[in-house]
């Protein structure tokens, strides 16, 4: 077991998941095999990980699966041949609706499903409009799952424009967050992947583990970034994984300097979900 002083081993893997499901779940595999054999012990994958077309249609109905299905049946056998923790994006299946959730799901080595969070903001910006196809999650108390003495929270892609979704899981206890993405091309879109997630980093005093699709359709560049706001591990635009070694004693450390938490003079209330033009 990995000490405090050398670190907990986390890797972001960065691929480019299409509607080939098996393809997926392969590819998954051979990047968990690859972040494991570079020393990973939490492998955070993107969104959207268990299946994904570029233009949401009817055909995310058919391809939705509970969270109890083959997708995390899958992950679940991987983490436990690995013995690693494994995060990843997948299309939920919701019982009576005509859209699905963009959920997050945890896996733990031999305890399955540990932590789940569905997005909550919908990306209905830059002219695209995910809540024609998915629901936006419930506001509810954020699940945190652990793994090497540290405490990690879930969240997804768009949420990062949104600060007080980051802060209410902090201030549920997680010490690091796991952020699958499809943080979609763009115009100055690069730009704002990078300093959205180090900001959600850096005011938190926390580790943000960022993991986006690979181009042509996602802008890549999955990162770890520190509670300093230190870029710690970057992927370019290829498909690949990258490690960071995350300390308890470098959150401390930080939040000395820091205190940042301590000193606000605000708490973040839940406020009516708005309707979209």
């Amino acid at each position: 077991m990995q000490t405090d002083a050398a670190g907990f081993a986390l890797a972001v893997a960065q691929f480019a998941p299409d509607d080939d499901a098996e393809a997926n779940l392969a590819e998954i595999e051979r990047l968990a095999e690859l972040a494991v054999a570079r020393g990973a012990r939490l492998v955070v994958f993107p969104e959207y990980s268990s299946w994904f077309t570029a233009s949401p249609s009817e055909a995310w109905l058919d391809a939705a699966q509970p969270v109890d299905g083959p997708f995390t049946a899958a992950l679940a056998a991987l983490a436990d041949r690995l013995d690693v923790h494994l995060v990843a994006g997948m299309i939920e299946r919701l019982d009576g609706q005509r859209r699905v959730a963009n959920t997050v799901v945890a896996v733990a080595p031999g305890a399955g499903v540990v932590a789940r969070y569905r997005k909550l903001h919908l990306y209905d910006a830059f002219g695209q409009r995910e809540s024609e196809w998915v629901a936006p999650g419930e506001v509810t108390p954020p699940e945190l799952f652990e793994a090497g003495g540290l405490r990690f929270g879930l969240q997804t892609c768009y949420d990062a424009r949104f600060p007080e979704v980051s802060r209410r899981i902090v201030d549920a206890g997680a010490d690091a967050i796991c952020m699958p993405a499809e943080w979609v091309r763009g115009p100055l879109k690069e730009a704002h992947w990078r300093t959205l997630t180090t900001a959600r980093a850096l005011e938190n005093t926390i580790y943000v583990a960022a993991a986006d699709h690979a181009p042509p359709v996602g802008a890549g560049n999955s990162m770890v970034v520190d509670p300093m706001g230190v870029e710690v591990a970057t992927i370019g635009e290829q498909t690949d994984v990258a490690i960071a070694w995350l300390s308890r004693q470098r959150i401390e450390s930080v939040r000395r300097l820091n205190p940042a938490l301590r000193l606000r003079r605000f708490t973040v209330a839940e406020r009516p979900h708005p309707a979209v033009d």
